[in-house]
């Protein structure tokens, strides 16, 4: 009785049907090897909790869904199309978040097929890998400390086409004027620059011969942002 529990209505003598011990196995391997792929996330990532939960519990649907098609190509094709139907309606994810949900889906993909080891071996190296990148700085500290976003308030009657050239032309590399924003009731201007400085040592002297020319108005200096282009 247990057994025909399991069995599909649609299945005859020739579907090979997978027995519940082999089900229970390939799902709680899945499952482990979800758990530590969100362990490993946590490592130097931020992360929300539901980004967690998904991360673990991903390979462990996915391998379900492998095992059920089992070798059918139509129902393979079916979900295929039903997968291509998902669509994520939460804010666009980072790069590093794209590349774990794609690590989770083919851990699941393996464990699905049957292969347990190949699935515990891909995730270990896998997840290693991504500790070994993710702890390499690839020099993004020091790009950052050159790469700016400059915000300078001037007056109106202070014309901002050329006014700061001669000192970008000493500290930065590049400097490319995004925004122009009027300010104060339209008695002043608000320019925002995207610069390359030529050495992060010298920002303080830059903020200094620019505060002598716009009459020592607000002036600030950021990261520049690269979320919304990350990926």
């Amino acid at each position: 009785m247990l057994e025909t529990l399991f069995n599909g209505v649609f299945d005859d003598n020739v579907t090979s049907v997978i027995t519940v011990e082999k089900f229970l196995l390939c799902l709680g391997i899945a499952l482990a090897l979800g758990i530590l792929m969100a362990l490993t996330y946590l490592f130097r990532s931020r992360y929300t909790k539901s980004f967690l939960v998904t991360l673990a519990l991903l390979p462990a649907v996915v391998c379900i869904v492998i095992m059920l098609v089992n070798g059918n190509v139509g129902t393979g094709v079916a979900v295929a199309g039903a997968f291509s139907l998902v669509r994520f309606r939460s804010v666009p994810g980072s790069a590093k978040e794209i590349c774990m949900l794609f690590l989770a889906m083919g851990a699941g993909l393996i464990t699905g097929m049957g292969y347990l080891g190949f699935a515990v071996l891909f995730t270990i190296i896998l997840c290693g890998m991504f500790l070994l990148y993710n702890h390499l700085d690839f020099g993004v500290k020091k790009r950052r400390q050159v790469y700016r976003t400059l915000t300078i308030t001037i007056p109106e009657d202070l014309h901002y086409g050329d006014v700061f050239d001669d000192i970008f032309a000493r500290y930065t590399r590049s400097h490319e004027l995004i925004r122009v924003k009027t300010h104060n009731m339209g008695s002043m201007f608000r320019l925002t620059y995207q610069i390359t400085l030529r050495d992060g040592a010298l920002e303080k002297e830059l903020i200094d011969q620019l505060r002598c020319r716009n009459g020592n108005l607000e002036i600030s200096i950021s990261n520049q942002e690269l979320a919304s282009s990350e990926l």
